[in-house]
């Protein structure tokens, strides 16, 4: 693609995004691809360099990250180093500035200084956009993963947390996501043929399962391949669900697949709301609308109902093309880093 200036990049642990903008400032593309860091980083390597070489070579490159907290790596500080090593290979031929939070950009041979700030600050480069567009309320990022509950007013991120650990404590990460969570984290139990039956403690259904069988799954979210390799169909996900309870596939047991479905998806939306309450309940004033982002965010938009706050999908925030605003809220990380840097490019 002609005419790209700069490079917006969201290098997760288990997709790379990417966010394409003209020398006008407007966003022209979005691409993500799947990428699981924990199988090694030539993943990482390839997924970079393949989304990178659509783009002429002398855009310049801003990147957030959390691909540090992949199991590739002994501990973040490592994780951080190492990652921004890789990218300096793959994104050097153009200038190329590392997110550090409040801290803002920094060169990628400071990584090792400043990586207490520059791991996992996806989440504060959506936030702070926010902060700059709009005058308060919380943004719930729901990606495929986790989750992420931010306030923000007065022109200001004010998550009361920085680091992964801080967050988690108070609430503003949540380790459940719409695609990748495994059903076992979502409850200890459900409800299936009139008893509850415990939910089995390996890994044979995802979320993506349990919300393509809802009828919630947002096409093209699912990109990772499913808990046992097999098909993403409605059938599919019944069968793995079904495992769940000890029970097989039959033309009888998938409207109960589909209902235990709707329980679980109700259990996931009621954890994610108790997180939100917790986060509200910190502040000084009721917020003044929920923003969703991520392939998640439908579970945003029905909590904002329920809490009976406005809803702003990021897709009506982030562009003006319709064409590209979904995947713009999908990957909202990405273009809100690629905004922020566009001090750093020469456009």
């Amino acid at each position: 693609m002609k005419n790209i200036v700069r490079l917006g990049w969201d290098v997760g642990g288990a997709h790379v995004k990417l966010a394409a903008f003209g020398a006008d400032g407007r966003l022209k593309a979005v691409r993500i691809a799947a990428c699981p860091v924990w199988k090694g980083a030539d993943h990482l390597a390839g997924a970079v360099h393949e989304l990178r070489s659509e783009f002429g070579p002398d855009a310049t490159s801003a990147v957030t990250m959390t691909a540090e907290v992949a199991d590739l790596w002994p501990d973040r500080h490592a994780g951080v180093v190492g990652t921004a090593a890789l990218l300096m290979r793959e994104l050097g031929g153009a200038p190329l500035a590392l997110f550090a939070g409040p801290e803002g950009f920094v060169a990628p041979e400071q990584a090792a200084a400043h990586a207490d700030t520059i791991g996992s600050a996806n989440w504060y480069a959506t936030a702070a956009v926010l902060a700059h567009l709009l005058p308060d309320g919380i943004l719930m990022d729901i990606g495929s993963t986790t989750a992420d509950l931010i306030p923000f007013g007065s022109g200001r991120v004010a998550a009361r947390g920085f680091t992964d650990a801080e967050r988690l404590a108070n609430n503003e990460l949540i380790y459940t996501g719409a695609v990748r969570t495994p059903v076992m984290a979502l409850a200890a139990e459900a409800p299936f043929g009139g008893r509850w039956l415990p939910l089995m403690a390996e890994h044979y259904a995802t979320t993506a399962d349990v919300h393509r069988l809802a009828g919630d799954l947002p096409e093209g979210a699912d990109l990772h391949p499913s808990a046992d390799g097999g098909p993403k169909t409605e059938e599919a996900s019944a069968r793995r669900l079904l495992r769940m309870v000890g029970h097989d596939l039959t033309p009888a047991t998938l409207p109960k697949a589909k209902a235990l479905a709707r329980h679980l998806a109700e259990a996931q939306t009621a954890r994610l709301g108790r997180a939100l309450d917790c986060v509200v309940s910190g502040l000084e004033t009721e917020p003044g609308m929920i923003v969703g982002a991520g392939v998640g965010r439908f579970i945003a938009a029905r909590l904002a109902e329920r809490r009976s706050l406005a809803y702003l999908d990021l897709a009506d925030v982030l562009t003006d093309d319709p064409a590209l605003a979904g995947q713009a809220a999908d990957c909202a990380p990405a273009v809100a880093v690629g905004l922020l840097a566009a001090a750093l490019s020469p456009a």
